[in-house]
């Protein structure tokens, strides 16, 4: 595919260097552009801002009309659509084909969203009313990210455009293509010029994007990036940060039958690749034989998951990682947590046509000291033995990271004990860690967050509440004022 960047209702070639992004399984290119420069990025801003003077004052009605014709844009493309995504990522056909039909969903759950959370209200007053309005922030910069290329970032430009904000978005430069399917969905259905603005290019283009006049970032990605984002705006306190960011995340299994706690761990740790910030990282379970047999279970189910490339027939359960630097990347943090543990499956590279591709790994790192509190983006699932359940709950709280965390058990007390000690924005029981649902807040804390969940909450971090006071007409408010002498 050709790529290009779209500024103010136009498609141009950026004015940077060439880029590609590449199929991991395959090593195929499969889009080729030139990235955006400062000066495209100033062009896409001005364009955003003059548009946004038009967009924000459009009766709502308006808005919900463009959206709802981008999900038809998006239905009648989604087959191509998913397997754009499938090359880029590696993730299998099922799994993208799910990533479009959530990217539909978004539409109305958004707008149910906005009606409930951020639309208006009147109550009557002893004299006049009180009316609480909504209105938007101005020019959203969306940073996406490339392991949910449309649907991470549909979820934020969607209830942005309803609230009135317009947008420069900047794909992952691993899923460029997939950006451009989302802004030519947007451009089909009607969304004015400068409403949606789309810039290409990796982290200079980023920069030079934030550079700008902007007045809010909705980001999802690496913690060590919502952390560099927190100190840039920290004297701009006007810009709203809603920072969607990774997770260490925790998976208490406790007690129950072996295979069917394997099945949800496996869920888990392993889907996708492992590349979702929600994956269960850390699985604790009990010393002894229960915990035993729980690890002989995953380690079993792991040696029967089907690895493939995205169209293979039978499908595959996982696919390659998005590319070769992100394997190698997670395989050289692997190496270092391996040292001192029990390597149960060895976490490590298969040899394919690209080096994207990984085994699953599982570890035992109860006798390891000082482990690193960080995410590793990859399917590696790092266990530990406990005496008991106390001694779960504070080993499943022992991070920096607080997006999501889970409790496999039959026992509802340890539930309600788990839930009330729990540090997460997503706490499941029974269920993977990756259960979420878009009619639900999804976000996290401390390092996995800022306190702006997005999913149905993203309403209330695409405009700010407006309390006004009013009377028909100027008349003697006299008998208000208690205490006024003639």
């Amino acid at each position: 595919m050709i790529g290009r960047i779209f500024v103010d209702g136009r498609w141009r070639d950026g004015a940077g260097e060439t880029f590609q992004s590449i199929d991991p399984a395959t090593g195929d290119a499969v889009w080729e552009g030139r990235s955006a420069t400062e000066e495209d990025a100033a062009d896409a801003v001005t364009a955003a801002r003059r548009a946004f003077e038009d967009w924000s004052r459009r009766p709502r009605a308006d808005r919900i009309d463009v959206v709802t014709r981008y999900k038809a844009a998006l239905s009648a493309r989604a087959d191509d659509y998913a397997r754009a995504i499938s090359r880029e990522t590696g993730k299998a056909l099922w799994e993208t084909r799910q990533e479009l039909a959530s990217m539909q969903g978004k539409i109305d759950i958004s707008i149910r969203a906005y009606a409930e959370r951020t639309g208006e209200r009147e109550a009557a007053t002893g004299f006049g009313r009180a009316v609480l309005r909504h209105k938007p922030h101005g020019v959203a910069a969306v940073l996406g990210p490339y392991n949910f290329p449309g649907h991470l970032p549909n979820g934020h430009i969607v209830p942005a455009l309803l609230a009135g904000d317009t947008i420069v978005f900047k794909p992952s430069e691993e899923t460029p293509m997939a950006g451009q399917l989302l802004v030519e969905c947007l451009e089909e259905a009607g969304a004015p010029h400068g409403v949606v603005n789309l810039l290409q290019g990796a982290q200079p283009t980023g920069a030079a994007l934030l550079d700008q006049k902007i007045d809010a970032l909705l980001f999802t990605g690496s913690a060590g990036a919502g952390a560099y984002f927190r100190r840039k705006f920290a004297d701009d306190p006007h810009v709203i940060l809603a920072l969607e960011l990774g997770g260490n995340n925790p998976l208490i299994a406790w007690d129950g039958d072996p295979e069917a706690i394997a099945s949800l761990v496996v869920q888990s740790s392993y889907v996708t690749t492992g590349q979702r910030c929600s994956c269960a990282r850390r699985l604790i379970v009990r010393d002894g034989p229960d915990g035993d047999a729980i690890l002989e279970a995953v380690a079993a189910l792991s040696d029967r998951l089907l690895i493939g490339k995205w169209d293979s027939d039978p499908e595959p359960y996982m696919g390659p990682l998005v590319s070769s630097v992100a394997a190698e990347r997670a395989l050289n943090q692997a190496t270092v947590h391996a040292r001192g543990a029990r390597v149960i499956r060895p976490f490590e590279p298969i040899e394919g046509p690209t080096g994207a591709w990984v085994r699953p790994g599982l570890f035992d790192m109860t006798l390891v000291e000082n482990t690193p509190d960080e995410e590793i983006f990859a399917p590696l699932i790092q266990a530990w033995r406990v005496a008991d359940f106390d001694d779960a709950v504070v080993r499943a709280n022992d991070t920096r990271f607080g997006l999501s965390a889970g409790l496999i058990s039959d026992d509802p007390a340890l539930w309600e004990a788990f839930l009330d000690r729990s540090q997460a924005g997503v706490v499941n029981w029974n269920r993977p860690t990756t259960g979420a649902a878009g009619d639900m807040p999804f976000g996290g804390l401390g390092a996995s967050g800022n306190h702006r969940p997005s999913a149905y909450y993203a309403a209330d971090y695409c405009a700010y509440p407006v309390a006004s006071f009013e009377a028909d007409g100027v008349r003697s408010i006299l008998g208000e004022m208690k205490g006024l002498r003639a």
